[in-house]
């Protein structure tokens, strides 16, 4: 057995040190991204004005969409572990030579696009080679347990990387953030190198990019639990990894709840998200997963539209801490069943799907939730968002293979 080879004892992943380090990198890749995006736009905001902050933001977001599929098979082919910490090399050396080049001279537009353009890029291979590891760093019956705790980092993250962010670019401006983002990957990098992961065999010969690309998406569409679990993570992840949170603000604006109100409701889905995380993390097993997911879905369609109808701010908190305790319950569970279901060699061309899923499909809704609030206000946004998830929920319920989409019992040593 080899120094990354890991044979992974039966015991509940959060004791197991290998995906505790794991999860250590992930926490400070995240933390990294928040806190460079925000300097990024900082940065953007302070060089060209508001209107150039969207520009820049593009710039790498959309060699990211573009080229999800290709990190996929590059992940694939040359191993989730090497890719990621590759990936995690150059993004940390990027964005300490950015911190730099902003030390030294006022920030110019171009020099920031470029930064995104080539961040972007490499999170488009980052991306699914993380993502694609779980499964090569614990047992399947893990699988639910390390979603949940992959749910805890992000909201940890979310909750940190802004309030690092904010005191690093007031001390010390775009490149002291930037430096921090850095350093934070830095972190990541370094933690990367000690996860010890499982040998995957693959296939005797490998065909072209292209012809792996093909296959991936072959397996994906003629495997009866994938194919239809990926159209309801995208149905499902379409309305609430960003939209909502922008019809949220509208909603709050509409209502004259002001800012401190639209602050409460968001507060409320993180502390659900957070609790649903920590239960996933803590309980044995899910039984009947399938089914469980789509009641989630279910409650979190009945959620939405609920939310869109609250005659005051304090149903509307309910309402948003049952949106994130139901959304975020299934989040993992269909996470764990993505990566209980996949064969460990197409691990990273599946993953990136479903990342394209959630990133690729929320922002076209974007433009759409300021016209329908304007034209029919904030509870038709609502409604609308509830019947997307509703067609997810029916979608689970329909198709057999995925009502009775079973997750690995946990058996103790």
């Amino acid at each position: 057995m080899s120094a990354q080879d890991v044979a992974v004892p039966a015991r509940p992943a959060y004791r197991d040190a290998n995906v505790l380090r794991w999860l250590t990198a992930y926490t400070a890749s995240v933390a990294g991204d928040v806190v460079f995006f925000l300097a990024l736009s900082w940065a953007a905001t302070r060089a060209g004005g508001p209107s150039q902050v969207g520009l820049v933001v593009a710039a790498g977001a959309v060699p990211r969409a573009v080229l999800m599929l290709g990190g996929g098979v590059v992940a694939d082919r040359f191993g989730p572990r090497r890719v990621a910490v590759l990936s995690d090399g150059v993004r940390c050396v990027v964005i300490l030579l950015a911190a730099a080049a902003l030390a030294l001279a006022p920030a110019h537009l171009w020099l920031l696009a470029l930064v995104a353009l080539i961040f972007g890029v490499v999170d488009a291979v980052f991306m699914p080679a993380v993502g694609a590891l779980p499964p090569r760093i614990t047992t399947a019956d893990q699988l639910a347990r390390v979603q949940g705790m992959r749910g805890l980092s992000i909201r940890l993250s979310n909750a940190v990387g802004p309030l690092v962010a904010g005191a690093v670019l007031v001390a010390g401006g775009a490149e002291g953030a930037f430096a921090v983002a850095g350093v934070l990957f830095a972190v990541s990098l370094a933690t990367l190198l000690t996860v010890r992961v499982t040998p995957v065999a693959g296939p005797s010969q490998r065909d072209s990019a292209r012809g792996e690309l093909r296959d991936g998406l072959r397996y994906v569409r003629r495997h009866r639990l994938l194919a239809p679990l990926v159209v309801v993570i995208g149905l499902s992840e379409m309305c609430f990894s960003g939209p909502v949170a922008t019809g949220l603000v509208l909603l709050a604006d509409e209502r004259g709840w002001g800012a401190v109100g639209m602050g409460w409701v968001a507060s409320a889905f993180s502390v659900g998200a957070t609790a649903s995380a920590l239960l996933l993390t803590v309980a044995p097993r899910v039984p009947r997963a399938g089914a469980a997911m789509a009641a989630a879905l279910l409650v979190t369609a009945a959620g939405a539209v609920g939310l869109g109808q609250a005659p005051s701010l304090t149903v509307a908190v309910a309402f948003g801490a049952l949106i994130g305790l139901t959304s975020g319950f299934a989040t993992t569970l269909t996470g764990a069943l993505v990566q209980t279901a996949t064969d460990p060699r197409y691990l990273g061309r599946v993953t990136s799907v479903t990342t394209l899923c959630t990133l690729g499909l929320a922002p076209v809704l974007f433009p759409a939730v300021g016209i329908t609030v304007e034209l029919w206000g904030a509870a038709t946004f609502f409604a609308g968002c509830g019947a997307i998830c509703l067609l997810a929920a029916v979608l689970g319920l329909a198709v057999p293979a995925l009502r009775r989409a079973e997750l690995p019992e946990f058996k103790a040593a």
